[in-house]
C-alpha cells in the first residue's frame, strides 16, 4: 500500500509501476483519521501489516527570524506528528504479524544543523527521538524501529539549482537517487536487519564529513 495527500502523482507513479499488487490510496499523514482509514484498509484487503514506512516530509528554507510559525508548525505536523500518528495507528497490527518492522526516513539534518532550515532541522531532530523511543517501547511488543537518515536526493523536493550547488560540493561527486535510499529502506525492513533496532543509517554520501556545506 502506498499514501500521499499528492494523489495525482500517486497514482501516475503506481500506474507506471504496472503492479497490480501495489494499492494506491490517499492519505494525510496528519490526520489522525485518515490513518485509521488506511489501516483497516490493510487490515480487510490484505489480512493484516507487516512493515510501515513513514516517508512523507517537508522542507521549508527560512532564517529564524523570518521563518513564519505558520510554517513552523506545518513542517513539524508533517514530519513528526504524521509519523507518531502512524506508527501508533499501526501498531495492534504490527504486533500480531511476523517479525514486523517500522522504517522511518528522517534525514541528515536530525545529526547535524544547516543554516536557513531551522523548522526543518528543528522537526528532523524531533523525530529522531521519536523514533529512538518507539525503538525501546515497541520492542516490547516484537516491532523493530529503525531509521534511514539521507543527505541531499535529487527529488522535486529541490529545485534544479539546488540539486546543482550540492552536485558540485558531494565528496562522492554525485547527489543521492530515491533508489539508494530505498534500497537502505528494504534492508532495515527486511529479516536480514532481524537484530536491528534503534538504528541510525547515515545515507548521505559523506555529506555529514563536509565541516560546511
Amino acid at each position: 500500500m502506498a499514501g500521499d495527500v499528492l494523489t495525482d502523482e500517486l497514482f501516475r507513479a503506481v500506474e507506471q509501476l504496472a503492479d497490480p499488487q501495489v494499492l494506491p490510496l490517499e492519505l494525510d499523514v496528519t490526520s489522525e483519521g485518515g490513518w485509521r482509514h488506511i489501516v483497516g484498509e490493510a487490515e480487510r484487503r490484505f489480512g493484516g501489516l507487516n512493515i510501515l514506512v513513514n516517508n512523507a516530509g517537508i522542507l521549508n528554507r527560512a532564517p529564524l527570524i523570518e521563518d513564519e510559525p505558520s510554517e513552523f508548525e506545518r513542517l513539524w505536523r508533517v514530519n513528526c506528528l504524521g509519523v507518531f500518528l502512524g506508527m501508533r495507528a499501526a501498531a495492534p497490527l504490527l504486533r500480531k504479524a511476523d517479525r514486523p518492522a517500522i522504517v522511518n526516513t528522517l534525514s541528515n539534518a536530525a545529526v547535524r544543523a544547516f543554516p536557513r532550515h531551522t523548522s526543518y532541522t528543528s522537526s528532523k531532530w524531533a523525530e529522531r527521538g521519536l523514533t529512538l523511543s518507539a525503538a525501546i517501547e515497541l520492542a516490547e511488543l516484537g516491532i523493530r524501529v529503525n531509521a534511514v537518515l539521507p543527505g541531499p536526493v535529487a527529488t522535486p523536493m529541490h529545485d534544479a539549482q539546488t540539486i546543482e550547488r550540492l552536485q558540485s560540493a558531494a565528496l562522492l561527486g554525485r547527489i543521492g537517487t530515491a533508489e539508494d535510499i530505498a534500497e537502505v529502506v528494504a534492508f532495515l525492513a527486511s529479516p536480514a536487519a532481524g537484530f536491528m533496532t534503534g538504528a541510525e543509517v547515515l545515507v548521505d554520501g559523506g555529506q555529514s564529513l563536509r565541516i560546511s556545506q
